[in-house]
């Protein structure tokens, strides 16, 4: 039996092997054939020689991500463990530095592999398309992103939005004025956001037009320019309202599309806007389109699961 030992040089053995060394037993689990030891400031493997020489490779790219982001945890471990090249999950050192600072102090920065690509292709094209199952965190990026750029004062507003068709309910049919009839429909975005900006200021930016959050029939006719723009539930758009909105893009803007091609809520036969959207203008320079995917849910561990589940399901259909 052949032996291999990894030593760590400039990391702190207990923050790479996790608590109870959750982080080494996890990757025991992609490496079932090897004996894999934490001991002090090593890693000491035994097994075949072609699984030894796999096994380190891997360890050089995991090492390399944590150094990196002095960060290690499950959904980068499962990345680099399943990944096919580094492209992956490389990005820039950048994207994993505090995006803004929230509520309290909080440090909200990516979280993920792919959320990290997607604050890199945010700051390189002005149009960007994030596309993922729910809770991988596309939306609260996005805001995260919004946010940051009005602090810094690289736009002037923060413009949310999203189509009126969601889960089969029609806004008509919701109780009360406009604004308590949108309050409901647009919670996801006024929760970042009130992780992000304290009550008082929040409200200030709402009233005076500093954030704008409205449904996507609003933005008809508009010219959206020195603004962070994010369309959210992009999937839930036809044709026209995606053109229509892709249409209203000004100077100094920055357009963040998001939505999940799995979940879409039109009428039978139409066409997804996002979805067609994808299509046409991939070979755009200026336009970049990050996929995240069950690896990148941060909600309860179970999400990960259901998300799989029910893609095995649809696949078989």
């Amino acid at each position: 039996m052949n032996e291999l030992i990894i030593e760590l040089t400039n990391i702190t053995p207990k923050e790479f092997f996790g608590i109870h060394n959750n982080n080494i037993e996890l990757i025991k689990t992609y490496f079932p054939k090897i004996k894999i030891i934490a001991r002090g400031t090593k890693i000491i493997a035994l097994g075949d020689v072609k699984l030894l020489a796999e096994f380190e490779k891997r360890m050089a790219m995991i090492l390399n991500q944590f150094q990196k982001f002095n960060k290690l945890d499950d959904n980068i471990i499962e990345r680099v463990l399943t990944s096919q090249s580094t492209d992956d999950f490389n990005s820039s050192k950048a994207s994993g530095n505090v995006l803004v600072y929230g509520v309290n102090g909080r440090k909200i920065k990516a979280q993920t592999s792919n959320q990290r690509k997607l604050v890199d292709s945010v700051a390189n094209n002005d149009m960007v398309f994030a596309i993922g199952p729910a809770g991988t965190g596309k939306t609260y990026t996005g805001v995260a992103l919004a946010v940051k750029a009005l602090k810094n004062k690289e736009v002037k507003r923060i413009i949310l939005t999203r189509p009126a068709v969601e889960a089969g309910e029609n806004l008509g049919f919701l109780p009360g004025d406009l604004k308590e009839k949108l309050d409901p429909y647009m919670q996801p975005l006024y929760d970042a956001l009130r992780d992000m900006i304290p009550h008082e200021k929040l409200e200030n930016y709402i009233e005076n037009g500093t954030i704008q959050i409205a449904p996507l029939a609003f933005m008809r006719g508009r010219t959206l320019d020195n603004a962070f723009v994010i369309l959210d539930e992009g999937q839930n758009t036809t044709h026209a309202q995606m053109k229509m909105f892709l249409t209203r893009m000004g100077k100094e803007a920055k357009f963040l599309l998001t939505g999940d091609p799995g979940q879409i809520d039109l009428p039978r036969r139409t066409i997804s806007g996002l979805k067609e959207a994808l299509l046409i203008l991939k070979d755009i320079k200026g336009v970049g389109m990050i996929f995240l995917d069950d690896k990148d849910v941060i909600r309860h561990k179970l999400v990960k699961k259901v998300i799989e589940a029910y893609k095995h399901i649809e696949n078989r259909d």
